[in-house]
């Protein structure tokens, strides 16, 4: 077992595997992160192209979508197989290979959403 003097807890298990300093669970069985609520900010989502940190390649990044983790998670996969290319979340920022914003928009506004367009 390892400890984390700064959290003050049990990090990894050797039974269990990785742990949740939060709620002191593995973290397959984690329940602060599921009980986190959901911040909405202003309702509206953004969508942007970006190249920064890529080398030069573009992605489309999807920002305040306001849902819990696991229908993030379906969005996320729908997005991608709607676009056509790859993806992931990171933070609760959905990215998008290429640039896709206009397949993204129409998707988001079908399902509901407030969507704007950001960036240049």
């Amino acid at each position: 077992m390892a400890y984390d003097k700064k959290l003050g807890g049990l990090v990894y298990s050797t039974d269990q595997g990785r742990m949740c300093p939060g709620c002191k669970n593995p973290v397959d069985k984690c329940s602060c992160s599921k009980d986190a609520p959901i911040d909405a900010g202003d309702g509206i989502v953004r969508v942007k192209r970006e190249t920064k940190g890529r080398k030069g390649k573009g992605v489309s990044l999807v920002t305040g979508v306001a849902l819990a983790k696991p229908e993030l998670k379906k969005l996320t996969t729908e997005l991608k197989a709607r676009c056509g290319c790859g993806g992931t979340l990171k933070n609760g920022v959905i990215e998008i290979q290429g640039d896709k914003r206009d397949v993204i928009v129409e998707i988001l506004k079908k399902k509901g959403f407030q969507v704007k367009l950001a960036g240049g």
